[in-house]
């Protein structure tokens, strides 16, 4: 075999069905390389407070609070710079000693029920509770109603009439 037909074969070989190994490989990398890094921009060592209890309690308030950026991050997690913004509220408020529900609400007053992960169950959120579940039902109901419609349509014909059979028989009689 000359050395041009091996060019040609060979890579036909290689490329056999590995067109996606070096996009998963990458996409490996890359996941490894960033999921630190978002992570280690939470909650920065200039935010701590020096009691160690008092930290833990901002810690515990900062997971049921929500990143206004984010949006499904708590402010605990997020790196955005509002979410340090809350954060730094936070802690203030809670070494100057707030209780737990003051800090809260504190926040919600400023920035209303969507800054918490878990809104209560009010009129001014019943949206955000019911609304998925009601468009779910809604969307079954709909479909519900499709199938039966089709159901209808495919019912099976009505028998035929004896005029209707004579006549069928007759024209398939005159076909050659």
């Amino acid at each position: 075999m000359t050395r041009e037909g091996m060019n040609r074969v060979g890579p036909r070989r290689r490329r056999g069905g590995s067109k996606t190994r070096p996009y998963i490989l990458a996409a490996i990398i890359f996941c490894a390389v960033c999921a630190p890094w978002s992570i280690a921009f939470a909650v920065e060592p200039d935010e701590m407070l020096k009691d160690p209890t008092l930290e833990a309690r901002a810690r515990e308030v900062g997971r049921e609070l929500r990143c206004l950026v984010c949006q499904n991050q708590s402010i605990d997690d997020s790196a955005a710079p509002l979410a340090r913004d809350l954060r730094l509220l936070l802690r203030a408020r809670i070494q100057a000693g707030d209780s737990d529900d003051q800090a809260v609400a504190f926040v919600v007053e400023r920035y209303g029920d969507f800054v918490r992960l878990k809104p209560p169950f009010k009129p001014e959120t019943w949206a955000l509770w019911l609304g998925a579940p009601v468009l779910l039902l809604a969307g079954a109901a709909a479909m519900a109603a499709q199938h039966r419609r089709r159901r209808r349509s495919l019912a099976p014909a009505a028998p035929l009439s004896e005029a209707e059979r004579r006549r069928i028989e007759a024209l398939l009689k005159d076909e050659p």
